[in-house]
């Protein structure tokens, strides 16, 4: 394994403060979270815990039950905007440091994903790049460098995020071999399974994958251990994980078992 340090409605975009980030971690990693917890944990208030989960719950970004909060569903990502809004200067140092490893004149496949979007920007001042994408929001950015080809695949335009799935989506992209695939995930487990919510996106990244020569995941610390419903493959199938905080001890385990390079950007 090799570290490498480096310097909810759709249409809500919620501002939230550093402990509010880390409060919908800390519920995604217990699963359910009790007011006094949550106070002890941040050694606040329940009070100003209160204020906080109305912020985020009124957000849709995690869900009341009686004495505490837990996440909305394991079937149903953040709305678009939600997760745009959070962790954006992690996903931005992610973004920075996957664009120092793709080189000027290759080939890539990028899929969907706010940290995705961030990579697309990152990129921009690169060189004659050739990019094949499922993410409209991607595309748009990237054909404003004229000396990059940007490939759109087909398929059903998803409204809430500009994504791109389905059949035809998948048909184009088993057409190309490209240098670099850059995907996004939405949870890992500890035993390095690579998760997501939507079936059909799920069958895109396989692809994507698949006819990849080397595999790079763009994934901040929040999605470690986060629960989603469709399982996507293991941490084996890709070359290396970019993210903004270590692992914990399984998951370093699980990377150094299946080769995957871990580059870190702090």
């Amino acid at each position: 394994m090799h570290a490498r340090l480096a310097g909810a409605s759709e249409t809500m975009d919620p501002r939230l403060n550093r402990r509010q980030e880390e409060l919908i971690i800390l519920v995604q990693r217990e699963g359910f979270v009790a007011v006094e917890q949550a106070a002890s944990h941040f050694d606040v208030t329940p009070q100003t815990i209160r204020r906080d989960l109305s912020t985020l719950c009124d957000a849709g970004l995690l869900r009341r039950y009686h004495g505490g909060v837990s996440l909305p569903s394991s079937v149903e990502n953040l709305a678009y905007n939600a997760r745009k809004g959070l962790l954006q200067a992690e996903k931005q140092r992610i973004a920075a440091l996957v664009a120092e490893h793709i080189p000027d004149e290759a080939s890539l496949f990028i899929n969907l994903g706010t940290t995705n979007e961030d990579v697309a920007r990152a990129l921009m001042t690169h060189k004659g790049l050739r990019i094949i994408t499922n993410n409209l929001n991607v595309a748009l950015m990237l054909s404003n460098n004229p000396s990059f080809e940007v490939i759109v695949a087909g398929g059903l335009v998803r409204g809430r995020d500009h994504g791109v799935t389905g059949e035809a989506t998948i048909e184009l992209i088993r057409q190309f071999k490209v240098d670099f695939g850059i995907v996004g995930i939405s949870g890992i487990d500890l035993d390095g399974t690579l998760l997501d919510f939507d079936f059909q996106e799920v069958r895109v990244a396989q692809a994507i994958i698949e006819h990849s020569r080397q595999v790079y995941l763009a994934a901040d610390h929040s999605k470690i251990g986060r629960n989603a419903l469709v399982r996507l493959g293991s941490l084996s199938r890709v070359g290396a994980w970019f993210t903004d905080r270590a692992p914990p001890e399984p998951l370093l385990a699980v990377l150094e078992s299946a080769g995957t390079h871990l580059h870190v950007a702090d």
